[in-house]
Parts: C-alpha cells; sequence; structure tokens
C-alpha cells in the first residue's frame, strides 16, 4: 500500500466518512463484535481483539460512517464525539494461488437502524475506489453463508465465490 488518502466522497447525501488509525483499535472490536453477535456468535468475541491487534496497521484503512443530520454532524460539538454508524476497514492479503497481493475488506458493517439504504453499496464503492487508487488488480472479502443479504450484495457488485469453508464437529 502505497499511501494514505482522505475519506472519499461519500455518494449519499446526509452521511460522510471520516478517516480511523490504528488507534481506533477498541471502536473497531466493538464494531466486528457487533457484526459477529448479528451473526449468532454467542460467546465473550474477546479474541476479536486479537484479530485486530494481528490485522491491523498502519496500512490499513478505516473509514467510520458517520450520519448528518440537517447538514451537520449527529452530537453536540465539544460534549462527545458522535457514535458512527458504520464501519469499513481495508488491508492486504495475499491470494494464495497466484500469490499476488490484493485489497482485502476486513469489515463492512452498518448499524441495523440504517440498513436498506444503499449505505452498504456506496462502501463498497469507496473500498474499490480505493484498492484501485492503491494499484490492486483484486479485491476480497469473506462472507459467511447465513448472511444472504451480504451475498447477495456481493454478487450484484461483480464478486464469485473463490473458496467454501467447510468444518466439522468433533
Amino acid at each position: 500500500m502505497r499511501d494514505r488518502p482522505s475519506p472519499p466522497s461519500f455518494d449519499i447525501p446526509g452521511y460522510r466518512l471520516e478517516s480511523g488509525s490504528p488507534l481506533d483499535r477498541a471502536r473497531l472490536v466493538k464494531f466486528m463484535q457487533r457484526a459477529y453477535r448479528e451473526l449468532g456468535a454467542v460467546d465473550s468475541l474477546s479474541h476479536l481483539a486479537d484479530t485486530v491487534e494481528r490485522h491491523l496497521s498502519s496500512q490499513s484503512q478505516i473509514w467510520w460512517l458517520m450520519a448528518d443530520e440537517n447538514g451537520f454532524p449527529v452530537g453536540l460539538p465539544g460534549v462527545a464525539r458522535p457514535e458512527p454508524i458504520g464501519c469499513l476497514w481495508l488491508g492486504e492479503a495475499i491470494d494464495q494461488r497466484s500469490g499476488q497481493k490484493q485489497a482485502y475488506i476486513f469489515l463492512v458493517y452498518i448499524s441495523v437502524d440504517y440498513r436498506r439504504r444503499g449505505l452498504a453499496r456506496a462502501m463498497m464503492d469507496c473500498a474499490h475506489r480505493w484498492a484501485r487508487h492503491q494499484g490492486y488488480d483484486q479485491i476480497g472479502l469473506q462472507v459467511f453463508t447465513a448472511n444472504q443479504p451480504a451475498m447477495q450484495l456481493y454478487e450484484k457488485l461483480g464478486y464469485s465465490p473463490q473458496a467454501i469453508w467447510m468444518m466439522q464437529d468433533l
């Protein structure tokens, strides 16, 4: 990855992206916990902090999706930082078949109350622009088969399955 661009313009009025940094570890873990709980995880999910620690670096790109109200950021200035309603965490992976580096989406998340508004699609568009700007030829992600809305979105955007992760209880 070459440089850390400022947040791209967001195509949906009333919303904007703010740049994150490796200092946002706790917030990123919180968003990952939300995402996994919505997918049915029941344990403490404390291992997600290890995942973030392992993959979050100065080369990662984090953007927080913020909601604006009447053209102004939600929240009172100087009182509290408004809470993001979404997150996009990008990084780099290596295609295990070709050995080529590729952009990788570690997390795309939209809070439940803000879904079905085109926000995830707009965030994915930002991810694609970022990946092209960084010089990548491919972008990948992991999605659980139980997450049908996400799978449908990714397929509409041109993603195709490359592997199936299989498990068996012992």
